[in-house]
This record gives structure tokens, sequence and C-alpha cells, in this order.
């Protein structure tokens, strides 16, 4: 059989046998996405990115919403990622999706005029102890000397990330050597900022607003992801915050067809990046289906264009 689009997610979410809050959330925003596409007349079927029975050149898209495993099976899935890249389009674009998925991005944004945390990136293999990169990061990048995050540069649901105060980063200097044999890693200016007054995340579909969520960290953390107790609020953004998510999806290699952006007041009182998410962010939909609605819609003018592609290239071989 045939399909129009793939709405990928991962094994855990395909027939889960145990239920909670947090695992209905994600089935309910991905059957609302799906009963958006179908909908729009698009033939849909939902699979885990690691099915070995699907064939994924029966399907002229593949859209990604809850994969949510892939950093920690990177590996795996990025030979996946590669092999699929060839039978089948993404949404968003392969080439989109290998920029955004490593943090490394956030310097490209920032070369484009757009504002983010102080930050250093440390490649695998470094050979720096972290009191070294702290110190470094102190007289060099101006960093505040009380307290900074680690985390990976290949990351998500807050993996290996870390408040360090300054004066216990001895504590940390083993995981860390352990961490940067591994893979690349950022230390971070820790936002004050976040914790008191937490992250916005704005939802986009082809560079236009369409709603926002405050996200809220739990007294006594600094992690807004409901994994570790965050709570999310309906929230209406200002015309600058909307302003900013605009020039932070234009800053990208390409506009993407649907975008998330955490932005908050830094240090110094500027709106700033935390993280662009191109690739499967989670996009709120229960808070506002109709952005749903108009997700579906985009993605349909997109198979039409990918028909009418097809017939063009058939009408050039003749």
């Amino acid at each position: 059989m045939l399909f129009d689009i793939v709405v990928l997610t991962d094994p855990r979410y395909i027939s889960p046998e145990k239920r909670s809050p947090y695992i209905d959330n994600v089935l309910l925003e991905d059957r609302l996405v799906v009963e958006a596409l179908q909908a729009e007349g698009l033939k849909v079927v939902r699979k885990s990115w690691d099915d070995a029975h699907f064939d994924w050149s029966s399907t002229k898209l593949a859209l990604f919403r809850t994969t949510w495993d892939y950093f920690d099976r990177f590996s795996e899935f990025s030979k996946w990622f590669e092999n699929t890249s060839k039978l089948t389009r993404f949404i968003n674009s392969k080439e989109l999706i290998t920029w955004n998925i490593d943090k490394h991005y956030l310097q490209d944004l920032s070369r484009a005029g757009v504002t983010i945390p102080k930050t250093i990136f440390v490649e695998k293999g470094t050979q720096a102890t972290l009191q070294a990169l702290f110190s470094t990061a102190v007289h060099g990048h101006g960093f505040r000397k009380d307290q900074f995050i680690l985390k990976p540069c290949v990351s998500g649901a807050a993996r290996h990330t870390y408040r360090i105060n300054t004066n216990e980063i001895s504590k940390y200097e083993d995981l860390f050597g352990q961490l940067i044999s591994e893979e690349a890693m950022m230390l971070q200016e820790f936002q004050e900022n976040i914790v008191s007054e937490g992250e916005i995340s704005m939802m986009l579909f082809h560079g236009e607003f369409t709603h926002a969520v405050l996200k809220i960290a739990k007294p006594g953390d600094f992690r807004v992801q409901d994994d570790f107790g965050g709570s999310v609020h309906e929230y209406t953004p200002s015309k600058e915050q909307i302003a900013f998510a605009e020039k932070v999806v234009g800053a990208a290699p390409e506009l993407p067809v649907y975008a998330r952006v955490d932005m908050f007041r830094d240090n110094e009182g500027n709106w700033a990046l935390a993280e662009l998410e191109i690739f499967e962010p989670e996009l709120w939909f229960r808070r506002n289906p109709s952005a749903a609605q108009n997700l579906a819609k985009t993605i349909k003018d997109t198979c039409l264009s990918i028909q009418i592609q097809a017939i063009g290239i058939t009408h050039n071989d003749n």
C-alpha cells in the first residue's frame, strides 16, 4: 500500500501496555496530527522509526513527531536516517534536520545576529579539565562566576544536563572526562530568569507564529521539562517576542515547515534563544488543535508540489 505520509514515533508509543498522563499526551498529540492529515484527504500511517518491516519507499513523506529515543540510540538512528533519506522525503528536510540535531547550530544563529546564552563548545576528545574550561569561560567569555550549565551537543529531555556550582566543579571532573571522551559538550552561563520567569515556547509554521506556552520549572529545579516536574501554562506573547521568534526561524538555512522557538530573558535582560527545535519538537497541539490543521494543510501543499514535480520530470523525460 502507498501512503502520502508516515507519522514517525518511537517504539515506546506504538502500543504502550502501561499508560500515564505523559504517554497519554504523546498519543493525543500524534492522534491530532494524524486526524488533521486525514481530514485533508491524505493517506496516513503512524510507525516507529525503527520498524524493520515497513517499506519506507512506500510513502511520499515522513513527518518526525515523537521519535524521542533517537539520542539514546544515536548511532543506530543515524544509520537509519541516512538510509531512509534515500527512499523518501523528510519534513523538515534532511539537510535542515542534520543542521538542527546538533546544538552547534547555535553558533550559526549567533553569527546571524540571534542572541544566545554565553556558550563554550567543547569538542569530543578535548584534553582539558572542567575547571580549566570554566576559567576560560569566565575570563574569556564573561560567564558569571557562581554556576554554569553542562550539557551535550546532541541531546533531548535534559539528558546529561547539570547545573554546577563552581565550588563543586571537582565533583564533576570524572563524569566530564567520561562524557567528553564520547561526545561534544557545551558549557553555558546559568540563566537566572529561566528559574524565576520560565521559558517561552513559540510555535511557528512556515515562519508564521501560531501559538505559545510558558514552561516553568518546579521549585528548586532549573529544568522546565514536564519530565522533571515542570508545569505548562497558556501564554499570549508580545509583538516583540513574536518578532524575535520570527527572526530565529528566518536565520535558519531554510525556512522550516514547523518549528518551536524556546526563548527566555537572559541575565542582561535581552530576549535570547534557548533552543530552536525543528526536528521532533513537542508542539502542544493539545493546547491549540487548529495548529495541527494548519500543519496538515501545509503538508498537503507539499504533497501536491511533489506530484507536480514528478509530472514535470516525466514530461521532460518524454
